[in-house]
């Protein structure tokens, strides 16, 4: 049985998991589905009396930290118990375009040519994480939301500001894949 579950899934489940979360959560309690937002509400419990962005009742929204720790417990069970054992297949053309960067591992979900413990101290780990994980939270912050919160939520409930920061997302990350990344690859060789 195990076998069969660590085979790979096809997405239209999920996608329909994720849909009728959706649905529920708006049914049952009038609630968003978003994931950024918990962090304010990890930093309100954590700081409860120092920076005035952080005081407000985060209790009223500690259903989304459960949600958020069954995000992470389930991540930590899939990658310890489900995880593939093959390759993870790749478009040719883009396996070539990564190989020219420097990108020759194709093993896992994440290249550990880029996302490795031994590049976190190094000029690529700065860029990727470092800058990276600071533009994320930044457009996050100032998008006032994430893309599950504005493309799942916000498109599903017709709202034009998450057309407008989802159609952002996109162009954001074509840019980023097709211009800045091989930039940012030819300074790090």
């Amino acid at each position: 049985m195990i076998e069969i579950i660590k085979q790979p899934w096809h997405w239209l489940p999920a996608g329909i998991m994720v849909g009728l979360t959706v649905l529920a959560l708006l049914l049952l309690g009038n609630k968003k589905f978003g994931i950024s937002a918990s962090l304010r509400d990890i930093c309100a419990i954590c700081i409860p009396a120092g920076i005035p962005f952080f005081k407000y009742d985060w209790k009223d929204k500690i259903w989304n930290l459960f949600f958020v720790a069954g995000i992470l417990i389930g991540g930590i069970i899939a990658a310890h118990f489900l995880s593939n054992p093959n390759e993870i297949v790749i478009a040719q053309k883009t396996k070539t375009i990564l190989i020219q960067y420097g990108v020759k591992d194709f093993t896992g979900l994440l290249p550990t040519d880029i996302f490795s413990w031994k590049n976190l101290f190094t000029l690529k780990g700065f860029i990727f994480f470092g800058v990276g994980g600071f533009l994320v939270g930044f457009g996050t912050r100032y998008a006032d939301g994430c893309t599950s919160g504005h493309s799942i939520m916000g498109l599903s409930n017709l709202q034009w500001p998450s057309l407008v920061a989802t159609m952002a997302f996109m162009v954001g990350g074509f840019i980023s894949a097709n211009f800045l990344l091989p930039v940012i690859f030819k300074l790090i060789q």
